[in-house]
């Protein structure tokens, strides 16, 4: 229980760090210093004697690196910049593989070769990435999805002659390590409308696959001149944290890490400094209903985690799942407050998600990424939630949903004065689409909702008592919400990851 009790209270507390800054700093200007209560309480992470140090030395002394180096840098990152501060770290981490593993470079250039092999493969992938052939999907996700660079390069890996592990290290440094920012297609699509034929289109994709992870660094920089960032030299940046963290992930590979667990660490655990603690977050945030779904939601997480200690919570695998499935069941809760259901929504924005594809053929490869993972966020809790009333059989009593053997606290949601109380945030007595309208904001950005300062927390607790076991991508059916309405799930890679 004591690992158990550590890893809730250490995850609590960056979600609660993350949502004090934003409820004390929305509406003003983004500073740099206002992401040091997420730092503070990210130093305090520490190992019990069952669980590897030097996993949680990638974690800790990412995050000091990338705060100290970004403090140096900029005093501030823009919003249109904000959303790739945690894809700097996996490139760097891998050239340093590359540098200490001469055989694990070698394998990755077996890799290379085996994307230039792949020109069918690729092809269909990204004509039907561009068509919307998988409906909305994540292009950075981190379980095998249809659609996802991550189940691409899967199929390609299963084919080569490469030793298991390193097979491993490369699908992890492209699904929760984010080896640059780049998503299939998005080359392809540019290509295509700018006249290319689709061949060319091709060939470029393939190029820019090649490239991002022969040279990764470089690949990143280009990626961010040609978007325009401006906040902060993105080169400057990646080389002073190859160079912070060189000493760390060589003591992670003598104390035996996986590679995998080496690239996946670091990354994830950064978002919230300049993301997620940013100046995108504190404009969304000065609606006021927006603010109190963030703290209705980290409240229920709090007291519900609380209870299952109390209930005797033992699995670090129900941990993660009673987390994630609480703030599930809490948007969901709220949306039916308003007479809305998950199916409704991802009918909604499955249709949107068509028109979208043709009005703007050369979206970016991320647009739809975060609808997709509010889709299944809500989804989930519906389930959730279906089950709770169903177990009632018509009695009118308290909602009592439940993860597994867990019971989930709705309460605070009912307590939250301002969501129980619309009618002050609208017309007054047509008030009815607040809570809503405030979670359709959301689904552009839930990254506080899922969570995920939560869930690189307890990942990072769980790979420490997992050392030699790969922690990502996931490998489990995520029941996607939108294989409710269409057919993809066919085409999914879970059960086939190398």
């Amino acid at each position: 229980m004591e690992v158990i009790e550590k890893m809730i209270r250490e995850a609590i507390a960056a979600q609660k760090a993350d949502a004090g800054v934003v409820k004390k700093k929305r509406g003003t200007e983004f500073r740099l210093g206002d992401v040091k209560p997420y730092v503070d309480v990210a130093n305090e992470m520490e190992p019990t004697e069952d669980q590897s140090k030097e996993v949680f030395d990638l974690h800790k002394d990412s995050i000091n690196a990338h705060y100290d180096i970004l403090s140096d840098l900029t005093d501030t990152v823009r919003p249109e910049d904000d959303p790739f501060v945690e894809h700097y770290q996996t490139g760097p981490i891998l050239e340093i593989l590359y540098d200490e593993k001469p055989d694990f470079r070698k394998a990755m250039e077996k890799f290379i070769n085996g994307i230039e092999k792949a020109e069918a493969l690729i092809s269909k992938e990204v004509i039907r990435r561009y068509g919307g052939f998988y409906g909305p999907t994540c292009v950075v996700d981190f379980a095998l999805i249809p659609g996802s660079t991550t189940n691409l390069v899967n199929r390609i890996l299963k084919k080569l002659d490469i030793e298991e592990d390193y097979k491993r290290t490369i699908l992890a440094s492209k699904s929760w390590g984010m080896n640059t920012s780049y998503g299939i297609g998005d080359v392809f699509a540019h290509a295509l409308e700018d006249g290319r034929t689709a061949k060319e289109a091709v060939d470029e994709e393939i190029k820019m696959l090649k490239f991002i992870y022969d040279q990764p660094i470089e690949a990143q920089t280009k990626l961010m001149e040609d978007l325009g960032h401006s906040s902060f030299d993105v080169r400057s940046y990646q080389e002073q944290y190859k160079k912070r963290m060189k000493p760390t992930v060589k003591a992670a590979i003598d104390d035996g890490v996986l590679d995998a667990n080496i690239v996946t660490v670091p990354a994830y655990c950064v978002g919230d400094i300049a993301h997620h603690i940013s100046q995108s977050t504190f404009n969304m945030c000065k609606d006021d209903v927006i603010m109190a779904v963030i703290e209705a939601e980290t409240d229920m997480l709090e007291s519900t985690m609380n209870r299952a200690i109390e209930q005797g919570i033992n699995n670090e695998y129900k941990v993660l799942s009673l987390a994630t499935a609480a703030t599930a069941a809490g948007a969901e809760y709220i949306l039916e407050k308003d007479g809305f259901t998950a199916p409704m929504i991802v009918d909604l924005l499955t249709k949107r998600f068509h028109n979208y594809v043709q009005l703007y053929p050369t979206r970016g490869a991320a647009a739809e990424l975060h609808n997709h993972d509010f889709m299944d966020m809500i989804w989930r809790g519906w389930m959730i939630l279906e089950k709770a009333k169903r177990s009632r059989n018509g009695k009118k009593e308290p909602l009592k949903p439940k993860s597994g053997d867990y019971t989930i606290d709705l309460s605070p949601i009912d307590n939250n004065e301002v969501i129980m109380n619309p009618q002050r945030y609208a017309y007054p007595a047509c008030a009815i689409s607040v809570r809503f309208s405030s979670l359709m904001r959301l689904a552009d950005y839930p990254c506080l909702l899922t969570s995920e300062p939560v869930t690189a927390t307890l990942m990072t607790n769980i790979i420490a008592l997992h050392k030699d076991n790969p922690g990502a991508p996931a490998r489990v059916c995520k029941h996607c919400a939108t294989t409710s309405i269409d057919v993809r799930h066919q085409y999914c890679q879970w059960a086939e990851a190398v």
